[in-house]
């Protein structure tokens, strides 16, 4: 069941932007229809990146005017490894090469000076500027890396004739009790909660929290949990954020609305 629930919560979070807004880079779009259960197995313990990718595999699955050529290929030199083409596509018989992104994002103004330079991990470990700048100048030139084309030739694939397009869909949370700019370049749906820093907390001590394991962060709030009162809910949290790490919770207001949240530990 929880598998189902992280799968709708993949299908329902959007594209981070829109055609090719952001570094040329075009996305995919694909079919709001697509939205069957997710009846694959997964490997236990599998991290929240190759979890994404396998729901992504089984909604291309869905849609009939699309064929997985191949995913996940390793490209090797002598034994070294050189990186990884998330998926080879043919949509409507016109191949494609995809890579999948899905990334937690929070704005900090303080970070750089445009739009995109705002955006960063909740653990300050890393960017929206430099996950871009990986996939332009590492991800998608593997394709036209000489030991790729090994490959494309098995699968009988002229390179002359692929697309390169990418999948990049996104978490992003706003600062607590703050007036956002416009967005220009990000979709503005992506949004779906805010941040607070440890300080903040004292102003909800009538809320009940949650902290879901990494997996559920794909999910929406759900109601049927262990709700923690205010008091518990920093007793735990405290050393989590002194080991400079800001997990995501759920928190359940008075009134019952359910929200998503970030505590960072900045």
């Amino acid at each position: 069941m929880q598998v189902n629930l992280q799968y709708q919560g993949y299908v329902n979070t959007p594209n981070l932007w829109n055609g090719q807004l952001v570094y040329h880079l075009q996305q995919l779009e694909l079919s709001s229809n697509l939205k069957t259960g997710f009846n694959g197995s997964l490997p236990k313990n599998i991290r929240l990146g190759k979890r994404v990718e396998q729901f992504v595999f089984h909604q291309l699955k869905q849609d009939p005017q699309i064929s997985l050529v191949f995913g996940n290929l390793q490209i090797q030199q002598e034994k070294h490894t050189l990186g990884e083409i998330d998926a080879l596509l043919l949509i409507t018989n016109k191949p494609v090469h995809l890579e999948i992104i899905y990334k937690f994002y929070v704005y900090d103004a303080a970070v750089g000076t445009t739009e995109l330079d705002h955006w960063i991990g909740p653990n300050r470990k890393d960017s929206l500027l430099q996950k871009l700048d990986k996939l332009k100048n590492k991800q998608l030139p593997l394709l036209y890396h000489p030991e790729t084309l090994k490959y494309l030739e098995k699968h009988e694939v002229a390179l002359r004739d692929i697309k390169q397009q990418v999948l990049f869909k996104a978490q992003l949370f706003v600062p607590f009790n703050k007036a956002l700019p416009e967005f220009s370049l990000i979709n503005s749906e992506c949004v779906v909660g805010c941040y607070f820093k440890k300080e903040d907390l004292k102003e909800l001590k009538t809320y009940k929290f949650y902290i879901p394991s990494k997996a559920n962060w794909l999910l929406e709030p759900q109601t049927q949990v262990t709700w923690l009162l205010h008091t518990t809910f920093m007793e735990l949290i405290t050393p989590i954020l002194e080991a400079q790490s800001s997990p995501m919770v759920w928190i359940k207001q008075p009134n019952g609305e359910l929200k998503k949240a970030f505590i960072v530990w900045w």
